[in-house]
């Protein structure tokens, strides 16, 4: 049976993340690392007493680097599939049995979940949000994905350990799918459901279009130098 490791990159999510295991437990799924990337809320504290694996940041890295962290944890916990998710409680436990399903059949290496854009659910700066994001993927890395920014992917052992990211921040998302392409690996994407709910819209924005232009441009600068 496959050994699959969940990975929660989480910056100040007390209010969420004990619900956010819950429900991923609920599904059968035990093994979580949640990686508080230098929360001042108590995130990680609030974690701990769940049996998760907690990975701490002294400061806060990134998005990108607390990703990194998980994925690294879990490869020393010798995963077979290792799934990431936002720790904010929107993505939702119950579709991980179908983003793991392709890798449980060898189908593929690395998942891609993928939100559906016709949705009344998701708010429109986040449909124009994920679009640019898009364009500058395949404008950069020279590849088209129906969601680049989406942050629930699965990826197989053999793909975990081709990964060969340099981004800390949200423009590793779109770093992987440069690895996905020029590392030769077969990828399919799933439809997931989203959950905006209150807290998660009403919380800090990490990124709008200013730091989305940065982004963009720091994954062009990468991508020439």
């Amino acid at each position: 049976m496959s050994s699959v490791v969940i990975v929660l990159p989480a910056y100040n999510e007390a209010t969420v993340i004990a619900s956010v295991i819950e429900s991923i437990q609920l599904q059968g799924f035990t093994n979580i690392v949640v990686v508080d990337d230098g929360s001042t809320d108590g995130t990680g504290a609030i974690a701990t007493p769940t049996g998760v694996h907690v990975v701490t940041h002294k400061l806060n890295r990134g998005k990108g680097a607390a990703t990194k962290t998980g994925i690294e944890v879990a490869q020393r916990l010798q995963a077979d599939i290792i799934v990431t998710l936002d720790a904010d409680g929107q993505h939702l436990a119950s579709d991980i049995p179908a983003v793991i399903q392709p890798l449980l059949s060898g189908a593929c290496d690395v998942v891609l979940g993928t939100r559906q854009w016709h949705s009344h659910d998701i708010p429109r700066y986040k449909v124009i949000h994920n679009f640019l994001g898009n364009a500058a993927t395949w404008l950069i890395h020279h590849q088209w994905v129906a969601d680049s920014q989406s942050g629930f992917r699965a990826y197989s052992r053999h793909a975990a350990k081709l990964m060969d990211t340099q981004a800390d921040f949200y423009d590793y998302d779109s770093e992987v799918i440069r690895e996905i392409r020029v590392k030769g690996l077969r990828w399919e994407q799933v439809p997931i459901r989203v959950r905006y709910t209150t807290y998660a819209t009403t919380k800090p924005a990490r990124q709008n279009v200013v730091s989305g232009l940065k982004t963009a441009a720091k994954m062009l600068w990468r991508n020439i130098s």
